[in-house]
Order: C-alpha cells, then structure tokens, then sequence
C-alpha cells in the first residue's frame, strides 16, 4: 500500500500543479471558467446552462434563462473564490438566489471590484465578468481527469468517487478511492473503460450509462483541442438523475497553438504580470519571485540551481528568468529590461551555461541592454561553456561596471553581498 500511495502521489504532484506548485518553463494558457464551459457544451458534453454579465449589466441575456435557482460566479482566474471578499466591502466571490432580479444586483456589487482571496495578491483582482448558471442539487461529487503521464507513455484517467475535494488528500488518506487507468491514445476510451470507471465512481443503473457516454466526450473533447490535461472536479450525480460537469480545469499543449487558434485567442492575460506578458513576446519565460536578486539563465534547471545557490548563501532570487537555448542578443537586452524594470530588484546575477547558448551572444545583449539603458543595479556575470572567453574579454573591455566571475558559488555571494 505504502508503494502505491507513492506512486501515485508522484503522479499527483505532476498532473494536478494547482495544488503543488513547481518551476517550469512553460507559461500555461488561462481560460476563464465559462470559456472551459463553452468548449465542454460544444463537445456536448452535459454542463449546467448558463449566461455572462459584464460591465454593461444586459439583462436580455438572462431574459431567456429561467432556473430555480441561480449561482453568480466572479469570472477570475484564482480560486477561492466564496470564501473571498471585494474592495467594496462585498462578500463573498460565489452567491446563490431564486430571484433573477437579484442576479443583477449581485453582479453589480461584483463587476468593476477588486475580489480578494487566498490565492490572489494582496489588492486583489479586477473582476470585469461573471458566470450565472443554472444551480442544480447535487446528490453525489466524484472526481475526473484525464492527463498525459510520461510514465504511461501517452494518456492516463485518473478518478475518485470522492470529489469536490483536493485529489491528493484522497490519495493521501484513502488511496483505495483513486483509480488510474492508462488509455491506448488510438483506441481511446472505449466501451469498456467508460463502463469500468463509471461503475468505479458508483453511478449505479441508467446513471451508469450516462456516466460512461460523458466519460467518452471528455475524451474526445482531450484529443480534439490538444488537452495535456482534462480536469472535472466534480462531476456530479443529480437529484433528476443528470450527471453533469460542474466545475472543470484544462489545459493545452502550447505546441497547438496553429491548430487551435481559436481557442489560444480566448487566452486571459489581464491578470498576468506585465513583466511576464513582456518576457512572453519575446519567447522567454519568467516567474516573479518575492526576493531581491534578479537571475538570468539558461534552462529551467540552471535556473533552479542558481536559485538554489542563492539561498544557500543567504539571499532570495527575485525572479526565474530563463532565456532558452534559441537566444539571440535583443532577447538578451529585452530579459535585462525586464529585470531593471522590477523594483524589488537591489542586484542582477547572470548565470549561462554555453551550450546551444553561445556565451558572446548573452554577453553582447548585456552590452546593449546596458548602454541603451545605464544599468541602476550592481551586476555579476558569470559566464562558462561555448566562447566564454571571448566573452568575458568582450564584457572587461565594454567599460562597464560588471564583476565578471567564473566560479558560480563565488559569484552567488558576491551576488548576496551586493543587493543587501
């Protein structure tokens, strides 16, 4: 038991990073929750109907939309969003009522605020839309996804009859409620893995059924967009008998993107950080950090050890800036304004690697960022592997205020040193 609660917490940690947070050089495409609602009914699959209200507050979209009851939902990209407040002093980020008149003015004390939760900064975030759906009784929460998993070689479902929870507590604490099957990615799921995995999540009778046709327009919907990873958390069992998708996570491979135009169009850059919208444009990745020492590289895991090495001697890396191993020298001076530009910044450690790199093209970005811009922080550059030298010879006889250093872990102190 002890070796398969392993296993597959591994596989947790990868397929599920909301609740695991790791560094890759990769930045994920955001879908606001409507837009993934969207993209499930045109695959037919079974969601709850609903409408979107913005700024203008147009009720002829809940003209036609009669429900019981009805939730509003604010439309951004962070979770915790009942349990959050706004700006304005409204409550809660999640509300439920039976009177359509009181959606609008619901929607108004949302839209145009700031909605404050554990997982947003500390301002909060500008909340410009939100979702009202139809409410449905929920009988039953399980778990659904399907992810691509290198250790299956292709595409993995991985379900719980416990859903509408965190998935890495259940296998955690009850690993006999998680069920991983890998799927063949030319057969699919068939017959008779829907009907497995259905049964594994406990719809019994016509629930069975429609459980399993749900579960084979999931798939089809993870192969035609381009999916990695395909979440519904939870899919629920109603009290008229409807299995429906209530909430759903999914992300795309970045790949795709001249396959799937039309859904990277839809992609939510107005929460991101600028600088990381920036570093985008110019085919570099960077993750903001809550430290003081802002770090160039190339490769992620060049990154993290140079992150590593940071603190270990005392410091904290304001940033993970990757170049890549495609760089040219404007990328070079593009990342080193990216790095002037944030204010938690007290010194730059350059930390390359020559490989595909050549070291003479980073230390010729260096040369330009800094002479288009005088650099307002102290800078150490370490540079090895491919034409070091000759670019080290290029940086000493640039005139400008660098400490050029060879050994890493020399310059990582001398790095600490400078931005306290």
């Amino acid at each position: 038991m002890a070796a398969w609660k392993t296993k597959n917490l591994k596989l947790l940690t990868r397929i599920v990073p909301r609740y695991y947070p790791q560094v890759t050089a990769t930045r994920n495409l955001n879908l606001q929750e409507f837009h993934s609602k969207d993209l499930l009914k045109k695959y037919q699959v079974s969601v709850q109907d609903f409408r979107v209200l913005d700024s203008k507050l147009d009720t002829k979209a809940l003209a036609d939309f009669k429900a019981d009851e009805y939730v509003v939902k604010a439309q951004i990209l962070a979770g915790g969003r009942g349990k959050g407040h706004f700006d304005n002093g409204f409550k809660g980020g999640v509300h439920l009522t039976k009177n359509r008149d009181e959606v609008v003015k619901l929607a108004k004390s949302m839209i145009g605020h700031k909605l404050i939760t554990k997982q947003t900064p500390k301002d909060g975030i500008m909340v410009e839309k939100v979702m009202v759906a139809e409410s449905v009784n929920i009988v039953r929460e399980t778990y659904f996804s399907i992810v691509m998993e290198r250790t299956y070689n292709g595409a993995a479902i991985v379900a719980s009859p416990a859903g509408g929870m965190d998935i890495e507590a259940v296998a955690e604490k009850t690993p006999h409620l998680l069920k991983t099957v890998p799927i063949d990615i030319y057969e699919g799921i068939t017959d008779k893995v829907a009907n497995e995995v259905a049964e594994f999540l406990e719809f019994k009778g016509s629930l069975k059924a429609k459980c399993a046709e749900e579960l084979k327009k999931l798939w089809q919907l993870f192969i035609k967009v381009d999916a990695t990873q395909l979440e519904i958390n939870p899919l629920v069992e109603t009290d008229d008998g409807r299995v429906i998708s209530v909430d759903a996570k999914i992300n795309f491979d970045d790949n795709a993107n001249f396959r799937q135009k039309e859904i990277f169009a839809l992609d939510d850059l107005s929460e991101s950080d600028p600088k990381e919208r920036e570093a985008a444009l110019h085919n570099l990745v960077y993750i903001d950090m809550d430290g003081s020492i802002g770090c160039m590289v190339n490769g992620a895991g060049l990154a993290m050890a140079t992150m590593d090495i940071i603190t270990l001697n005392g410091g904290k890396a304001a940033n993970f800036l990757d170049l890549g191993g495609g760089v040219g020298p404007k990328q070079v001076t593009a990342a080193m304004k990216i790095l002037e530009s944030d204010p938690k910044v007290k010194a730059v450690f350059v930390n390359v690697f020559g490989g595909i790199v050549n070291c003479v093209t980073i230390a010729q970005g260096i040369i330009t960022a800094c002479k288009e811009n005088p650099p307002k922080h102290p800078m150490v550059v370490r540079l090895q592997g491919s034409n070091a030298d000759a670019a080290q010879k290029l940086l000493q006889e640039s005139g400008l205020p660098l400490k050029i250093i060879k050994d890493a872990d020399t310059a990582a102190k001398v790095a600490v040193q400078l931005a306290q």
